[in-house]
């Protein structure tokens, strides 16, 4: 090989993973809820564990990112040991798909219909289709469709040139001794489990390995211990993964560890006894593109069909590999591995997102609760609640803003940036929730009272507002407009019961009915209850905009404040119903 074919054959492996990995991220973004719904299927079952493994693997076209993603569920206690090791199972096999898409590079044939087959027959199309949905589509789906097209004609391009590089070595003598020394199984697991470790992907170096077989110098022999050895070494990015995280995550790398390990120690001494005892004659015969494909699949059903059966075993065996602390352990809401697969990441921040939402909610409910029945139990309840909110916002900002930098599909971009406005108005209601209690300690401990009057106008309004309460955490939790659009005619309402119950108090301080040092108490619950209205029309507000695909709050508001009929006509029930 001189100095250009080596030139070649580094330009063609740079766009061959490069291409690979265009082609995977624009994958996983297209596939977006589609991903989502798959892993909302995931159960103990065995067969669904392995499925969803198989089927996320072959959508985002690595078994690697697969498996980083399910560390960061165990490590998020959003799947359990047992789930983990159905679906990396599943993995496995699915992260073969990849090889029977490039093995297609190997057809042979002067029939013009199988020709066409030939990559090189339609990728330039492929190429030509895919740049035009890239640079003049607006759609981001059809800019993601654009670069998975891109991304496929570039992975086979810099297939066929790397096949191109290398064909000359046939000749070569110390390239045939090579794979001659490769033909010891031992030797050949060691070069494929180094060689996928150092590029971190099995497809990729399966990849390479066909475009070796084009030489002819590759046999079987040598191909399938190559082929065992690539499955320990993708390994190297999941147990990367796991550095830093809880037990059972470390736990979830390990099974993909010793799931290959084993497979590969098992499936490698039936190899050899095979070789050693009958030597079967296919096994000296050059290895083609798609019996590289074929060995790849087989390998990986086989130690599938080995292990799936003795998966509560293999969970024992990384149970005591990686025992139990006595201390326990903090369980991460947002796991930072997630954010490789960002319309996973967004599914996990929606759900910590309605876990503060309902913490805020419950914080309000109960701080109007201590108004009229208050207890020190019940005051620390609510500044539990408003601890765990200031929490859920603190780690809901910073990964938001983490995912917002990630090249991500416009809806989820709209999604996130939604989840940030919304998190601080929810944060807001629970800060209300603490003054609220601590209007009502100073009553206690100064032993006041409202007069029965000003007690009655007060339930009136906190019923209004634990009614507002309600809807606006039914929108945001169902992304429904129908209880989102009743929020803002009840808000208006609420302003106006602010001020006439405001007005009422000055009347019975001028008729000597109420102390002034009451009055101010009053004034702060009538401006604490009035702004939480005002934060619960925000959030439905940013419900209404993700219907309407824009993120302008005042003009989702002000369009619907322009339908007079529909909104008159909710404002005046919300006012018969509120009325003092």
């Amino acid at each position: 090989m001189d100095l250009f074919q080596f030139l070649n054959l580094l330009g063609g492996l740079s766009l061959f993973l490069f291409g690979m990995n265009v082609m995977g991220q624009a994958l996983e973004r297209r596939a977006g809820s589609r991903l989502r719904s798959l892993l909302a299927r995931m159960t103990t079952n065995k067969a669904a564990g392995l499925l969803t493994g198989l089927a996320v693997t072959a959508v985002i076209q690595s078994s690697s990112a697969t498996t980083v993603m399910v560390v960061g569920f165990v490590n998020s206690s959003l799947m359990t040991l047992r789930q983990a090791i159905n679906m990396i199972m599943g993995a496995n096999i699915g992260t073969t798909v990849t090889a029977w898409i490039l093995s297609l590079a190997g057809i042979s044939s002067s029939n013009i219909f199988i020709r066409l087959l030939k990559p090189t027959s339609f990728t330039p199309v492929l190429a030509f289709v895919g740049i035009i949905y890239y640079m003049f589509c607006k759609n981001d789906k059809k800019k993601d469709t654009g670069l998975i097209l891109l991304g496929f004609a570039t992975l086979m391009f810099g297939m066929e040139t790397m096949s191109g590089a290398v064909a000359g070595l046939r000749e070569v003598p110390e390239f045939q001794n090579l794979f001659l020394l490769f033909r010891n199984p031992v030797l050949g697991v060691l070069a494929g489990t180094v060689l996928t470790a150092i590029i971190q992907s099995s497809s990729a170096s399966v990849g390479i390995l066909q475009a070796l077989a084009v030489t002819g110098q590759v046999s079987y022999g040598a191909a399938i211990p190559i082929i065992m050895g690539q499955n320990i070494g993708t390994c190297v990015t999941a147990m990367l993964s796991a550095v830093g995280a809880n037990k059972n995550a470390k736990r979830a790398a390990m099974v993909h560890l010793s799931f290959n390990v084993i497979g590969t120690a098992v499936w490698l001494t039936v190899f050899c006894l095979v070789k050693w005892l009958l030597a079967p004659a296919f096994l000296d015969q050059s290895a083609s593109l798609l019996g590289i494909a074929v060995a790849h699949s087989v390998f990986n059903v086989l130690c599938t069909l080995l292990m799936l059966p003795l998966s509560s075993m293999l969970e024992q065996l990384v149970c005591k590999i990686v025992p139990d602390d006595k201390k326990p352990e903090v369980v991460s809401e947002l796991d930072e591995r997630l954010l490789t697969t960002p319309p996973v990441a967004l599914a996990r921040c929606r759900k910590v997102a309605s876990d503060m939402a309902n913490c805020a909610v419950t914080a309000m409910k109960q701080g109007i609760t201590a108004l009229t029945a208050y207890t020190p139990e019940l005051a620390a309840q609510v500044r539990r609640a408003e601890e765990q909110t200031d929490h859920y916002e603190d780690i809901l900002g910073t990964y938001l803003v983490k995912l917002s930098t990630r090249r991500i599909s416009a809806s989820d971009s709209n999604e996130a940036a939604k989840l940030l406005k919304i998190i601080g108005d929810f944060e807001r209601i629970s800060d209300h929730a603490v003054n609220l209690v601590q209007s009502s300690e100073e009553m206690n401990s100064k032993e006041m009272r409202f007069s029965p009057e000003a007690s009655r106008e007060l339930g009136v309004l906190t019923g209004a507002v634990n009614e507002i309460l309600d809807l606006s955490l039914d929108a945001f939790l169902h992304n429904e407009l129908s209880p989102a659009g009743m929020v803002e005619p009840l808000e208006q309402v609420i302003d106006e019961l602010k001020e006439q119950l405001r007005t009422a108090h000055i009347l019975r301080l001028q008729q000597e009915k109420c102390s002034i040092e009451a009055g101010f108490i009053w004034s702060d619950l009538l401006t604490d209850l009035e702004r939480v209205s005002d934060h619960c029309s925000n959030i439905a507000g940013c419900v209404m905009d993700m219907h309407e695909g824009n993120l302008n709050l005042h003009e989702s508001l002000r369009a619907m404040k322009e339908d007079r009929e529909k909104f008159s006509d909710r404002y005046l029930v919300y006012r018969k119903k509120y009325q003092v």
